[in-house]
Parts: structure tokens; C-alpha cells; sequence
């Protein structure tokens, strides 16, 4: 392997200024989205305010209605990956490895990890929400459509990608989120010591 064939690399072996400056983009990135964690509220309405604020712009330019589909689809598709499991029973019934599988998805943290599946689905969220908004700044997306058209295609797509998705949690007995179910408590003495 010769020098400069790594990613990143330039010609002399040290990271390239553009390898180097979005690599430090990506550090801050991380650093403010960090530090934001313990403001949960804030940041859902911070994203359903960038989501109020995408469907004004697109109400009063009257357009960008495929760009409004496609962000639509992609929150369909966030939210069916909250509402399913880490681990597909489905292909796990296939292999062979299924033994009583409906009753360990009862209180199961590895199945569905709810909060940290939250979170991926706002950041995604709010993250498509961006996108779309700045693609109605570009005037190449506004593609003449039958929105109505879109808006049933949707509708229909939902329900047919719901009805599957409840027929799969009532097979395997799961839901997706955390409130009501079992919670296992281990040894509770554990740490207290014998009077003699």
C-alpha cells in the first residue's frame, strides 16, 4: 500500500485539510448534540416546531408536494422501526432458536430498547425535517403533481404497512413501548448483614 491510499490521508501521510476540518465538524456536532441529552422536552418541540414551521412554508408556496411525500414516507419508515423489535422473532422462528419466544419478549431490554429508539427517531426526524426544508429552497424539486394522489397513495400505504406490523406484535406478543410491562427485581437483601 503505497502512501496517501488510506481514506483521509493526503499525499505525505497526515489527515487532508478537508478530511481534518470535517472531522472537527463532526466533534462539535457531537459535542452540542451531547449536551442537549438531559433536554428532552426542548428538543421534541424544537422538532415539532421545525416540522410546524416546513408545512407553513410549504402551505403558502403551494408546491414541493413530492418532497412532502418522500418526507412523509421517511417518518413512516421511523416510525416502524420504533414499533419494531431489535431482534425479528419471524427470523428467529425460521432458524430454529425459537423456544417460547413470546413469553422472554415480556420485559426484554434487548428486544426493545425504547429510549434510546426515541431519541434516534426525533434526531432522525428532525434531521429529515431539514433536509426537506432545504429542498424547497431549490425550485429543481418542486415537481408538478396531483397532490391528492399522494395524499391517498399515503393513506393506503399506511394502513397496509400498520395492518402488518399489529398482525406481527399480536403473533409474537410484543409491544413497543416500555410503560406496563413486567419489571424483574432481583435479590433484595443483598447487602444486609446477619445480627448474631
Amino acid at each position: 500500500m503505497s502512501e496517501g491510499d488510506s481514506i483521509g490521508e493526503s499525499v505525505h501521510g497526515k489527515p487532508s485539510v478537508v478530511y481534518r476540518f470535517f472531522s472537527r465538524l463532526g466533534q462539535i456536532y457531537q459535542s452540542w448534540l451531547d449536551k442537549s441529552t438531559p433536554y428532552t422536552a426542548v428538543r421534541w418541540i424544537v422538532t415539532l416546531g421545525l416540522s410546524f414551521i416546513y408545512m407553513i412554508r410549504v402551505y403558502l408556496l403551494q408546491g414541493w408536494y413530492i418532497v412532502t411525500y418522500a418526507l412523509g414516507i421517511y417518518h413512516l419508515n421511523l416510525f416502524i422501526a420504533f414499533l419494531s423489535p431489535k431482534v425479528d422473532p419471524s427470523l428467529m422462528e425460521d432458524s430454529g432458536k425459537m423456544k417460547n419466544f413470546g413469553l422472554s419478549l415480556e420485559g426484554s431490554q434487548s428486544l426493545n430498547s425504547g429510549l434510546i429508539l426515541i431519541l434516534f427517531l426525533r434526531h432522525s426526524a428532525t434531521k429529515g425535517i431539514l433536509v426537506a426544508m432545504a429542498c424547497t429552497f431549490f425550485e429543481a424539486f418542486n415537481v408538478p403533481v396531483f397532490w391528492p394522489i399522494l395524499v391517498m397513495y399515503f393513506i393506503m400505504l399506511f394502513c397496509i404497512t400498520m395492518k402488518r406490523q399489529i398482525k406481527h406484535m399480536i403473533k409474537y406478543r410484543y409491544i413497543p413501548f416500555t410503560h406496563g410491562k413486567r419489571k424483574y427485581k432481583g435479590k433484595e437483601d443483598v447487602g444486609k448483614t446477619f445480627a448474631s
